[in-house]
């Protein structure tokens, strides 16, 4: 395991990723977490978490999460010399704030377009401009009936989500540690930036989820590749199989060439949304169908990870 984590020797670490958003990934990790025993459960996909919606947490621990600083002009102390607009390369001063003390019109800071650099700050003559820790979002550790479970929401329009997303694991890892989970299951985020790397790294394996689309097929190989460079073993779940089975069998026959492991299909099924309406996995509310497929995929993921 790498240096960020705490968990214990025995303790595995799955992570759950797709290519894109809209697979079914937390469909997987939801089911999981319903046939899993003795583990954590965390929401890397901190820009879009939705995992709480079927598992219906209970908030036992909440804390601000800063990513970065930010800067913010003073109009007391503003003297409207537009040096930092001036030194600004990502047009975030506006020449539209508060009166000052000796002007009647100051710049301020769009906190939108700050980038956090500080160079404004640095170089105001006037001393005018904070530039201090900013809040970006807040994660929390809850109680669900299937375990504890480490999640997070990053604010509208805030960065640093890798950040956060190693901060959810690192949480992760000392609950798993604390209760002496066998498993701590990740609903890693989608895509091959920031916060995939953030969601893999160190971990035992990982479960790549797609669909049987040309995109599909394109993103398992970028996916894929992101895998591969980190050096963690990979299996693959294509989800709504029959909806297009020939290029499934694509798929699974690309994962082969790559020397990944077909952990199984799911169906498409009316199903695993209604269940999700009722706020359980697919495998709580009907015994099979694509509940059947789930506990397939399941226990090969779980004869890898062994």
């Amino acid at each position: 395991m790498s240096g960020q984590h705490t968990m214990t020797d025995h303790t595995k670490e799955l992570v759950v990723i797709s290519g894109k958003g809209g697979t079914g990934k937390t469909s997987v990790v939801a089911s999981f977490a319903a046939l899993a025993e003795n583990a954590v459960l965390a929401d890397c996909d901190v820009d879009a978490a939705d995992l709480h919606l079927v598992l219906g947490p209970d908030t036992i621990r909440r804390e601000d999460f800063s990513g970065g600083k930010r800067a913010r002009i003073i109009p007391e102390k503003c003297v409207a010399c537009g040096k930092c607009a001036e030194l600004c390369r990502f047009d975030a001063i506006r020449f539209d704030g508060l009166p000052g003390g000796a002007v009647a019109k100051t710049y301020r800071v769009d906190p939108i377009g700050c980038e956090g650099c500080g160079v404004c700050a640095w170089f105001c003559p006037a001393g005018a401009i904070e530039f201090a820790s900013v809040v970006n979002g807040q994660w929390f550790v809850s109680e669900t009936r299937h375990g504890p479970m480490v999640h997070a929401k990053l604010h509208v329009a805030e960065e640093n989500s890798g950040k956060l997303v190693s901060t959810v694991r690192k949480q992760a890892a000392e609950v798993a540690a604390e209760r002496g989970a066998t498993l701590l299951l990740v609903d890693g985020s989608p895509g091959i930036g920031c916060p995939v790397i953030a969601s893999i790294t160190g971990a035992d394996a990982v479960l790549i989820v797609t669909e049987p689309t040309l995109s599909g097929l394109h993103d398992l190989g970028r996916v894929a590749d992101v895998a591969m460079h980190f050096n963690i073993p990979a299996l693959v779940c294509v989800n709504k199989w029959d909806l297009n089975a020939e290029i499934a069998a694509r798929i699974e026959a690309d994962a082969a060439e790559r020397g990944l492991r077909v952990a199984g299909r799911v169906r498409y099924d009316r199903a695993v949304t209604d269940a999700q309406v009722r706020r359980q996995s697919v495998v709580e509310f009907v015994p099979d169908g694509p509940a059947e497929d789930m506990r397939t995929v399941w226990a090969a993921v779980a004869e890898a990870l062994r």
